[in-house]
């Protein structure tokens, strides 16, 4: 074996911290003082910590999109909701299909569209006959919900619903006080008919009802009522515990905080907060130090990247030909799961309720490309130096290393091989704190700069042209507190 040193160097400033200020922690959120001291602010952001669900969510990475329903049949994306409910008719419809592909391609969890805005209900509900209990498929007895729940538990996946808020068929919609008791009756049947349910989707979508009205949702009997009946679940985007990223292309930004001054959810306190600091889900920044010192509060609010692997998000047989293919679903993931938000990737059945051959050949070409990006970890094996290094390297992103203020770790390979992508992760159950740091590499008796970078929290990849290196350093040159680094490691993939 080659003599290859790899110097990993850990320079970091801390603004206010100590080991007995890494006893306390802040769960979810923290509110600041009304005249902190300079570097206060930072370095109580730097101690707000996830709930375990919030964890478990975050771990998954990557999850899958189901949007299928009426706008399906009728070659829309949104219904008017006065579509005839005998229109519903998949005749060849496989839930196990759609969960064994999706898991095949590495997604962990099957988020489905159980009412779009239409108001068709793809389970018999109680509470309106627009719904699957009127279709023609199967005689109007079958429950889409019940056998995507069913397929999910065959292949351990885990399982999550969309119920718009928006319902352009529901007589009661614009009546607040109606159509809240309405919407939840149909919030409880999904949250108790199925089984366990991990993530509520409350799309931010809306506009008039049937009548012209308008309708004031109740945001905080929403989510209490997710907590009451699954409390495990994380509810999205107009919900609780993750943000929407702020477009629809699947990519972060280049500095992603989870630890944010976006207040979470649609509340009338969250909206006032948010607007006072002129802040939304598409802000480029929410969490800057310059952006902390405007805010009374920050909360752990992590981000999920939404896509559709077409065009649209329902079917359409035009764009059959238009599926994005493994090379864009790859740089879409780098720039999703890779800038520290999990990755929800739709990916719609067709007439039949299968997903069609064009998304499964794209699918498992993704599958293929992560496959060979984490074949091989450079830094597997290696040989550390210095009082816990190896804790960065040895493949269990629940340990981690805290090197201190001057902390200097080498690592000797046990493989020489060129490289161009490096991973970093935070220990996120201590907190986001890393906010900058630079990645150099010694080639050829010189030094270069491979890639430079802001914030890492639960995953950062960075891709960079192919290099041979004696050496490689790593430098983070600013953290809110003292840096926990679960894992770095380098690999190799082909463009």
């Amino acid at each position: 074996m080659k003599n290859l040193v790899i110097l990993l160097i850990i320079f970091f400033s801390i603004l206010s911290c100590t080991s007995k200020d890494d006893k306390k922690f802040y769960l979810g959120e923290v509110e600041f003082p009304v005249k902190p001291t300079p570097g206060v602010k930072e370095a109580m952001a730097a101690h707000v910590i996830p709930s375990q669900r919030q964890l478990a969510w975050q771990s998954l990475e990557m999850t899958a999109f189901i949007h299928f329903g009426i706008n399906t049949f009728t070659d829309r994306e949104w219904g008017n909701g006065d579509e005839s409910p005998g229109l519903f008719n998949p005749d060849s419809l496989n839930a196990e299909q759609w969960v064994r592909v999706l898991s095949e391609a590495g997604m962990k969890m099957v988020i489905i569209t159980a009412k779009h805005h239409d108001g068709f209900c793809l389970w018999p509900t109680k509470t309106t006959s627009h719904s699957v209990a009127s279709s023609t498929w199967k005689d109007g007895k079958g429950d889409v919900i019940r056998e995507l729940r069913d397929a999910c538990d065959k292949y351990n996946m885990k399982f999550g619903v969309y119920l718009s808020p928006w319902d352009r068929n529901a007589g009661c919609y614009g009546v607040s006080p109606a159509y809240n008791k309405f919407y939840m009756e149909q919030l409880t049947e999904l949250l108790t008919w199925y089984g366990k349910i991990d993530e509520v989707w409350f799309d931010g979508a809306g506009g008039e009802g049937r009548n012209g009205r308008s309708q004031e949702y109740d945001w905080q009997a929403y989510y209490d009522l997710v907590r009451m009946l699954q409390p495990d679940a994380v509810t999205a985007v107009m919900g609780e515990d993750v943000r929407w990223i702020g477009t629809e292309t699947g990519c972060g930004r280049e500095t992603e905080w989870s630890v944010t001054a976006l207040a979470p959810g649609g509340t009338p306190e969250s909206c006032a907060i948010n607007k006072a600091l002129d802040l939304t889900p598409s802000s480029e920044d929410l969490g800057s130090s310059a952006l902390l010192q405007k805010a009374g509060d920050v909360y752990w609010y992590p981000a999920e990247a939404d896509v559709s692997i077409r065009p649209g998000w329902f079917w359409h047989a035009s764009e059959d030909s238009l599926v994005k293919d493994p090379d864009e679903l790859f740089d879409i993931y780098l720039n999703s799961v890779g800038r520290n938000a999990v990755l929800l990737l739709n990916v719609p059945p067709d007439k039949r309720g299968l997903i069609t051959d064009n998304d499964i050949k794209s699918l498992m070409g993704l599958r293929t490309r992560l496959d060979n990006l984490y074949k091989t970890d450079l830094l597997n094996g290696a040989r550390p130096y210095g009082h816990g290094a190896m804790w960065a390297i040895d493949g269990d992103s629940t340990t981690s290393w805290n090197p201190g203020r001057q902390g200097v770790a080498s690592f000797v390979p046990a493989i020489a091989a060129t490289f161009n992508v490096a991973m970093l992760q935070e220990d996120i159950s201590k907190g986001q704190r890393v906010e900058r740091y630079l990645i150099e590499a010694r080639s050829d008796q010189q030094w270069f700069t491979v890639a430079t970078g802001t914030t890492i929290g639960y995953k950062r990849l960075l891709s960079f042209p192919a290099i041979k290196a004696d050496e490689i350093r790593l430098t983070i040159t600013s953290s809110r507190a003292r840096p926990y680094i679960s894992t770095f490691a380098l690999y190799y993939t082909e463009s």
